[in-house]
């Protein structure tokens, strides 16, 4: 773990307050700063420093925002996936199945990560670093994913087995990009996985909708 991404339990961050237009348009530069160099040098490229002069904020304002770059990196994760959230909604996913949805869903957003493979490993890696401190960041970035399943399953009213159904999937989605990074499986195996996967959503149905 890198000493920069290590803040104790005594100083965790309170729920921050909203933030006005002028915020959130530095907040966008930031997170937009951090993309870029992420694509072009993958985890490494990702300094704060460098960040900061990119997107043209002072340093000690860049880290009012994000602590380290672990936070910064999880944080450029949820924003790409909430992008891809959109466009999703905006060409939803074909299949007479639940379990067809999802996975075209997700192997969709897959495909958009594998355009941009070192931003997608330093945004893998900041999440295999986070600690405690960054638990809010990674929540929302559970929660985006959970979002963008739910809506392919089309259930508006999930079940309890459904809902575990969604957490086995955006599980293995996780790994499967993992191993993917890694060059440890190919991208048939990661289509495999999860379809596999996904096909949890029709057996976790009731049987008059199956």
């Amino acid at each position: 773990m890198p000493a920069e991404s290590k803040v104790t339990a005594s100083t965790a961050r309170p729920s921050p307050a909203p933030l006005t237009e002028r915020q959130e348009a530095r907040r966008r530069r930031i997170l937009r700063a951090c993309a870029q160099l992420a694509s072009r040098g993958g985890f490494d490229a990702v300094q704060m420093r460098e960040v900061a002069e990119s997107s043209q904020v002072a340093l000690g304002t860049l880290y009012r925002y994000f602590p380290s770059k672990v936070h910064l990196l999880v944080a450029t994760m949820q924003d790409q996936l909430e992008h891809m959230h959109g466009t999703l909604r905006r060409r939803p996913p074909a299949g007479d199945s639940a379990a067809e949805r999802v996975a075209e869903t997700l192997m969709r957003a897959f495909r958009g990560l594998q355009r941009e493979p070192q931003l997608a490993d330093a945004m893998v890696r900041a999440l295999t670093f986070a600690d405690r401190s960054v638990s809010p960041e990674v929540d929302q970035v559970s929660r985006q994913t959970t979002a963008i399943i739910l809506e392919a399953t089309g259930l508006e009213h999930p079940t309890p087995e459904q809902l575990s159904a969604v957490r086995v999937i955006e599980h293995t989605w996780h790994s499967a990009l993992i191993t993917w990074l890694s060059g440890r499986a190919s991208i048939a195996q990661v289509r495999t996985d999860i379809e596999t996967a996904c096909r949890l959503m029709d057996l976790t149905a009731p049987p008059a909708a199956r």
